[in-house]
């Protein structure tokens, strides 16, 4: 299996590549890469941070690798920092993805319920179109928002979510958003709501860990990946990305890293690969 990660590069607060490439490489699958930006650090939680966008330098490197002919099984998309970088990724799927492969679409654009600051209208609209590409979206919960034009404060309502993946289904088959809260025995969960492979809702909660952590919705989206390319179900997948994320977030938090730095998700990383070899095996997966 060979997937390809487009996202950006920020050098100090894990998240985007640094994140995906270790994550996804872990599992077991090649994993290459494809920089959309460079940044000093991540754009959260930091101020004077340095930009510099690589949309020059794409149009070659891609060049180069259809000279080699490269393929991929699997391509995911983070954040994209313009509107051109939008068509290119449309461009790249159709270049480089294997006929039957995977798309993977994290629509980058806004957390806790507001848009990035550098993000407009215009923007949310040619995502959509991204979107509609894509075999899969994982969006959080603000994400969707934007994606389906429901308001943030009617998303976060339980009962409104199966409406939520309804609107998100007129964009992809197979989306999963990340942030929801549920309540199950009169205990608040953090859940993943998603679309399986059978057209249904379905939702995984996991212990509601409170807090603001940078970077959760990389490591998620990065453990999904790699575990749809070990062959593992939709369900399976969730399951498996979601513990870990918590286990991630859990860690951090005992030990006290500050939140902008990023998840400590390497202290986890052997009881995910651990679970995630069993379910390969079609073996029950072990307690992480």
């Amino acid at each position: 299996m060979r997937v390809l990660a487009i996202n950006d590069v920020s050098c100090v607060g894990k998240c985007s590549l640094t994140v995906a490439l270790p994550i996804i490489s872990a599992c077991g699958v090649t994993c290459d890469i494809l920089p959309t930006a460079l940044l000093s650090t991540h754009t959260g939680g930091f101020t004077g941070y340095t930009f510099r966008d690589l949309s020059e330098d794409i149009p070659a490197i891609l060049a180069h690798w259809k000279s080699l002919g490269l393929r991929y099984d699997y391509i995911v998309s983070g954040y994209l920092g313009s509107i051109e970088q939008i068509e290119m990724v449309k461009n790249i799927k159709a270049a480089f993805l294997k006929e039957g492969g995977t798309m993977i679409v994290d629509p980058v654009m806004g957390d806790n319920g507001k848009m990035y600051a550098h993000f407009d209208d215009a923007f949310v609209e040619q995502m959509k179109g991204l979107c509609r590409v894509a075999d899969v979206i994982v969006p959080n919960l603000t994400e969707a928002c934007l994606l389906s034009g429901m308001a943030y404060d009617r998303a976060c309502k339980e009962e409104c979510y199966g409406e939520l993946l309804g609107a998100l289904k007129s964009l992809c088959p197979r989306p999963s958003v990340t942030g929801c809260d549920i309540t199950e025995s009169s205990e608040k969960k953090s859940c993943v709501c998603y679309i399986g492979e059978d057209g249904a809702e379905h939702r995984y909660g996991t212990e509601k860990i409170e807090g603001a952590f940078h970077g959760a919705g990389d490591v998620y989206a990065s453990a999904l990946v790699g575990c749809l390319a070990r062959g593992l179900h939709t369900d399976a997948a969730v399951k498996l990305a979601a513990e870990f994320t918590k286990d991630a977030i859990a860690r951090t938090k005992q030990d006290g890293t500050e939140a902008r730095y990023g998840l400590n998700s390497e202290a986890c990383m052997y009881g995910f690969l651990k679970a995630l070899d069993a379910a390969a095996k079609g073996a029950p997966a072990p307690h992480m």
